[in-house]
């Protein structure tokens, strides 16, 4: 018996996952995207999966640490699926402590994470000696580590979904008739076309730069944040950093001196990196719903139409967890979305 048509409508990271999904389910999938997979702010180079932290629990933190937790095995089966890497490691992160206060905090935090994380993960205090050589300094001498943050590159994680996507039967292609269910998620632009819809501002795009070193930390060294600033070693050898956040923008995929400032500061910060060059610099916008949450769920008045879109910043990290609940919503009709993720929780 053939499966049910879904028309997703965007190659990003959250278009792509969820057409992986309900292909996977036996869905006959089409995604609908003129700039091709990872075209839009999917196609960075940070790639930066880190949990908020244990702490004041809600829906949202819970919903990202399942997400992140189901990280490996769902990269894993799409690598398998559609042939091609990812970029996926579950590596940790550091963060250097700047004073006492700041440390106590963080043990604090050690001993929430220790319930709230459910021992899959650990969030604790290192010194310099357990922190290794990629790793910036720290007033205190002093670092936190979390067992529970990943990384991907964007680019090769879109690439891949895109693989494993058509591997399973499903088709992407510039524009094509909205067939069966329909999925929404087309980032930032979709987030305008929402608050005109719905008269009222849904959400909103956030420019962000970031740029990418030839420098090689090693596979397994974690990523950092430092000075409000990811450093995100791949496993290809290089080394992003980034990224700005800009409100105020004219040109959505220009570099500019902005750029420049925050690679300057990166390589105060990390001396290993100070004569490592410049392979790529990046531009983007991504989408920020009004919540700040994701947006999932039906469309509030355009039976059939779903929306998925939001994740500002930690999008990638959700992606396992978003994937799997709309599929179930689409394909099942089972609801299992948080409220605060609701269209309307925005309006």
């Amino acid at each position: 018996m053939a499966g049910p048509d879904i028309t997703v409508m965007g190659a990003g990271a959250f278009g792509l996952a969820i057409a992986f999904e309900c292909a996977r389910r036996g869905a006959n999938v089409t995604v609908c995207d003129p700039a091709g997979p990872g075209g839009g702010a999917s196609g960075g180079v940070v790639g930066a999966l880190a949990p908020h932290v244990p702490e004041n629990w809600n829906a949202k933190k819970a919903f990202q640490l399942e997400s992140l937790l189901a990280g490996a095995a769902f990269w894993a089966d799409v690598e398998a699926q559609g042939g091609t890497a990812s970029g996926y490691g579950r590596t940790g992160r550091l963060q250097p402590l700047p004073d006492e206060r700041a440390v106590e905090l963080a043990k604090a935090r050690s001993a929430s994470a220790r319930t709230l994380w459910q021992g899959k993960a650990s969030w604790h205090v290192v010194d310099a000696s357990a922190a290794g050589a990629f790793a910036p300094q720290s007033p205190t001498g002093l670092y936190v580590y979390d067992t529970l943050s990943a990384r991907l590159h964007p680019r090769q994680a879109c690439t891949a979904l895109a693989a494993a996507v058509t591997a399973l039967g499903g088709r992407i292609v510039p524009q094509a008739p909205l067939t069966g269910a329909v999925i929404w998620a087309t980032g930032h632009q979709g987030l305008a076309d929402l608050s005109h819809h719905f008269g009222a501002p849904v959400g909103n795009g956030v420019k962000g730069q970031a740029a990418l070193l030839a420098y090689d930390a090693g596979h397994a060294a974690p990523q950092i944040f430092a000075d409000t600033l990811h450093f995100v070693p791949h496993a290809d050898g290089t080394l992003a950093v980034g990224s700005t956040t800009e409100r105020d923008f004219t040109h959505d995929a220009t570099t500019d001196t902005r750029l420049e400032a925050l690679i300057q500061r990166a390589r105060l910060c990390l001396p290993a990196i100070s004569d490592a060059p410049v392979l790529q610099r990046w531009a983007g916008v991504r989408p920020r719903a009004k919540s700040r949450a994701p947006i999932l769920g039906p469309w509030p008045d355009r039976a059939g139409h779903f929306i998925a879109n939001g994740g500002f910043k930690i999008g990638f990290g959700l992606v396992p967890g978003v994937a799997k609940a709309m599929a179930q919503l689409v394909l099942d009709g089972n609801d299992n979305i948080p409220d605060a993720f609701r269209p309307e929780a925005n309006l």
